[in-house]
């Protein structure tokens, strides 16, 4: 039985952390230039104009001193009737949490026997489709159907459905993106397991909290990029994306009423598309120094890649420098074309 329904801002944020390293040095402007399997998060639409091959990709990322899991990995490939399909899975995961909630026994006495450990858990499985737009040149569009699950160990599950729509549009060296994220809003259904924890929360004075629907309001990305020199041994990429959100003023450039303005950007240099430099920023935010005056901070940072043969290898250090209180992190991530062709030679 449900109880209230409510649609909290930050609602399944954990999809907003970003996949990949090439995004995270770029700091996620990519909208409007993803052209890989990682499209199936940034904008769907871009999977049409990666390579005419199977790719897997994959990443692992830790956070504040290895406490918080991050797991990514997704798969692409042309379908025959045309079209990509992709198939991506974002974890997010703190494990080994201790449970002490029976450290004391009936008859008063603790008992470090009775702890037991659980896991707090934030999933998705992303299901995308894209296909080149017959009626203008230039444009694809793409959706994703998404299932998302939340845990709390044995105290709390949630389990919900939604769908993202994108397009891309190249014109000359001009790309334009757009990605709208829970476009028919996404509803998580929590239920709680209340025998688990319900005599403990009595003790202390806690509210018991009742089975409920939480609802992820609808986001966009707008982005705009230019290729600079696109024939030459040296090319450069420049790209920057919009974060228009509706679930409340957010703590970012610009916010009225229910919504909120967070830009990005980023920049990319390449040697023959085979070497890769790239920088970017994002969280630009509004803090309070130390002498109590508000002042703008943002979230550098920067990246390489190498691409060797049908392996795409990537590294990101966010927030270089420690311009804002996050901990800066390391993120790394492989990206590998399958070649059928090769493959069917060798058996």
């Amino acid at each position: 039985m449900s109880g209230q329904i409510s649609a909290p801002k930050y609602s399944n944020e954990f999809l907003q952390i970003g996949v990949g390293a090439r995004a995270a040095a770029m700091g996620g402007a990519q909208s409007a230039i993803v052209s890989d399997v990682t499209a199936a998060y940034w904008n769907p639409a871009g999977l049409m104009n990666g390579p005419d091959k199977p790719e897997i990709a994959l990443m692992h990322s830790e956070y504040f001193a290895g406490i918080a899991k991050y797991d990514y990995a997704a798969f692409a490939m042309p379908i025959k009737a045309g079209g990509r399909f992709a198939a991506s899975f974002i974890r997010l995961g703190i494990d080994n949490i201790p449970n002490t909630l029976n450290l004391i026994d009936a008859n008063g006495n603790i008992n470090y026997n009775n702890i037991e450990e659980f896991s707090v858990a934030d999933a998705a499985l992303l299901l995308s489709y894209a296909k080149e737009a017959k009626f203008l040149p230039g444009l694809n569009l793409g959706a994703n159907a998404k299932i998302i699950n939340r845990r709390i160990g044995n105290f709390a599950n949630a389990w919900g459905f939604g769908f993202d729509i994108g397009a891309q549009y190249t014109y000359k060296r001009l790309r334009l993106g757009l990605m709208v994220s829970d476009v028919s809003s996404t509803f998580n259904a929590w239920s709680f397991n209340t025998a688990a924890f319900s005599d403990a929360f009595v003790l202390t004075g806690n509210i018991i909290p009742e089975n409920s629907i939480e609802v992820t309001l609808p986001s966009a990305r707008l982005g705009v990029a230019y290729q600079f020199f696109p024939d030459k041994k040296f090319g450069i990429l420049a790209s920057i994306d919009n974060g228009l959100f509706m679930d409340g003023q957010r703590n970012v450039l610009a916010s009225a009423g229910r919504f909120s303005w967070d830009p990005y950007a980023g920049t990319e240099l390449n040697y023959k598309k085979k070497l890769f430099l790239r920088f970017g920023y994002k969280n630009l935010q509004r803090e309070l120094n130390d002498k109590d005056k508000r002042v703008f901070t943002l979230f550098p940072m920067a990246g390489m890649g190498v691409v060797i043969k049908n392996i795409h290898l990537d590294y990101a250090l966010t927030n270089i420098g420690n311009f804002s209180q996050v901990l800066y992190s390391h993120v790394f991530s492989l990206r590998v074309l399958i070649d059928p062709v090769q493959f069917k030679k060798k058996k």
